[in-house]
């Protein structure tokens, strides 16, 4: 009898970070808070109070951990002025995100959102070796 796992798509996530590069798992880092960030707000077209408190809790709480370990990786040491930059936004971001989950507010959200697209985006094309990381950065901003 064969045996199948219960969900491919969690087999395909699983193997795709184990063979990802290191900057490969940064970017899908920005795509899962990203992706919980979007979910979160979906939580506002709850009308039922558990389900728009809960939805929008729990997606802000996953996003604000991926938050954390993009700013607990940051190599301080080597990263200069551009690590303790990113560290800033990081902790801006931390912060926006708890006051839009404590007030249920969409705006935090949206510019999280906002912000870590850009990120990502210059992390994005970072990787495709067309630019270094502030060139980027500085491209899209």
């Amino acid at each position: 009898m064969i045996q199948y796992t219960a969900n491919p798509w969690q087999s395909y996530k699983k193997v795709a970070t184990q063979t990802a590069s290191p900057g490969q798992l940064v970017l899908m880092l920005f795509d899962g808070a990203i992706r919980f960030l979007e979910q979160a707000l979906g939580g506002f077209e709850h009308e039922d109070p558990g389900e728009f408190n809960l939805t929008i809790n729990n997606n802000i709480q996953r996003a604000q951990a991926i938050v954390d370990e993009l700013n607990n990786s940051l190599d301080m040491a080597r990263g200069g002025e551009f690590a303790q930059r990113l560290r800033g936004l990081y902790n801006y971001l931390d912060r926006r995100l708890d006051e839009s989950n404590r007030s249920k507010t969409p705006d935090g959200i949206r510019e999280c959102i906002e912000r870590l697209g850009v990120i990502r985006g210059a992390w994005a094309e970072m990787l495709s070796g067309n630019t270094d990381p502030t060139e980027a950065l500085h491209k899209a901003a």
